[in-house]
């Protein structure tokens, strides 16, 4: 991850004389008249999202001091608006996101260890954002150019009231996450994250204690999902081995043989839906399975698509996420966004974990160990084939995102298939394995589904 370049440091607004600071625990109760003098209602972004209510925030004096503070901050600096706006790119959680995936490709991190941090870091991004939506439509504070119109803003203002920064609970809750899954760059991850809270208060779209109340929010937050972490049994070590035996699926280096044990989100465990056995080896169905594999006519669309999704399945589909939360303008509904990554995350790696435990419970040989004539395009994984993870992660994903987004879902299925296949294209996979991990993945896809609709958010 490329070094951050320095904001500049806005601890003397955060350390506001005590006087002011005792603001912050001051609690008002504020009529009906004075709840719509506080805010545009017409503006209401999600007004119900919210679930956790912190203290209110300063009072008018303390609001003033802030004031006259962002004003002395402001600043046309290149260097500090490209950092404006670096952060001000997407929703809140779009940046973070994109950090989660370049670090799980960077720190090499096996496959069901890669949906683990992007379930994670969403889940996280989503209840920080849920959070902090609570204390928003309670007190509806105003941003501080809606308060002094002489504040010229960098960026526009979001939509939704300003206390606390969202941007903040965000940046903090993911960092969080983030600097426990990837400890060598903790430094670097919360650096980043007082960055894309700074840029708010320099922007002049938010308060300094917004961001204070957002950064203390969201560290519960991250807390919270990091203790769950540590709990979700991805720590365990196998001491066992899987050595060469007829008809049986081996490896001196196993990936991950117990993922399918660890603990799902919306599944009651791994083996919820796991699928009937494949065929023995040596039977005439899995003899069938092996000669369509070995007897697949190569052409350039095939060779493409293999090695097209080679790299893994949930680089394109988390681009896709992004790329219809910017074409129905889910930038600026930051819960809706938010829920978006997670639900898909979600879907991804409990699919993926009862994919493990349907690998590792039956053990079936890849298409090139049972037969060796058969010549895959690149390495076999080192994990056994039924059923496919790039069709299990990416049934999980399509459903996910035709209940999203019902207009596309032709576009998702198709999308589906292409990464299922790609693998047998490649010739690492049987049509079976891969048909097998569509079933798989679209039972955990809708299971994930009955779970968003009864979340509250219709």
């Amino acid at each position: 991850m490329a070094a951050a370049k320095s904001l500049p440091a806005v601890a003397s607004v955060f350390a506001a004389p005590q006087e002011e600071k005792g603001h912050l625990m001051f609690k008002f109760v504020l009529g009906m008249a004075g709840l719509a003098l506080a805010f545009n209602l017409s503006a209401q972004v999600e007004p119900n999202a919210g679930r956790l209510q912190l203290a209110p925030p300063p009072a008018a004096d303390a609001t003033t001091f802030e004031i006259q503070q962002i004003k002395k901050l402001i600043s046309q600096d290149p260097a500090v608006l490209e950092k404006i706006h670096f952060w001000d790119a997407g929703a809140p959680g779009y940046r973070w996101m994109q950090m989660t995936q370049q670090l799980a490709v960077s720190e090499g991190l096996a496959t069901p260890y890669q949906t683990r941090a992007l379930a994670l870091v969403a889940a996280a991004i989503y209840d920080a954002t849920v959070a902090a939506w609570e204390s928003k439509y309670v007190y509806l504070r105003k941003h501080p150019s809606e308060i002094d119109p002489s504040i010229q803003t960098a960026v526009s203002p979001t939509q939704s009231p300003s206390y606390p920064s969202e941007h903040a609970a965000v940046a903090a809750a993911a960092a969080s996450v983030l600097g426990y899954l990837f400890p060598d760059q903790a430094e670097a991850i919360n650096k980043a994250a007082d960055e894309a809270g700074q840029s708010r208060v320099l922007a002049g779209v938010a308060f300094p204690s917004d961001v204070v109340a957002g950064m203390a929010q969201g560290a519960l937050v991250g807390k919270a999902f990091v203790a769950y972490a540590t709990a979700d049994r991805s720590n365990q070590t196998f001491t066992g081995s899987f050595p060469p035996a007829p008809g049986v699926w081996s490896s001196p280096n196993p990936v991950t043989p117990l993922a399918g044990t660890w603990r799902t989100w919306v599944l009651t465990a791994g083996n919820q839906f796991r699928p009937a056995a494949p065929p023995a080896f040596g039977s005439a169905d899995a003899d069938a399975q092996y000669a369509t594999v070995k007897n697949l006519k190569r052409t350039n669309p095939i060779n493409h698509s293999a090695w097209f999704w080679q790299p893994g399945f949930f680089q394109p589909w988390l681009q896709t996420v992004e790329q219809k939360i910017f074409e129905n303008h889910l930038e600026a509904n930051a819960p809706r966004a938010a829920r978006a990554y997670a639900l898909e995350t979600i879907a991804q790696h409990d699919a993926t974990i009862a994919c493990w435990d349907s690998k590792y419970n039956y053990l079936e040989l890849r298409p090139s160990q049972a037969d060796a004539t058969i010549t895959p395009l690149f390495a076999i994984p080192q994990h056994p084939g039924y059923p496919s993870g790039h069709a299990c992660a990416s049934g999980a994903s399509a459903a996910v995102m035709s209940y999203l987004f019902a207009a596309d879902a032709p576009g998702f299925a198709a999308m589906s298939t292409d990464a299922g296949m790609s693998t047998f294209d490649a010739g690492i996979h049987t049509e079976l394995d891969v048909n097998t991990g569509f079933t798989l993945g679209n039972q955990v896809g809708q299971q994930v589904v009955a779970h968003a609709e009864s979340d509250g958010s219709n």
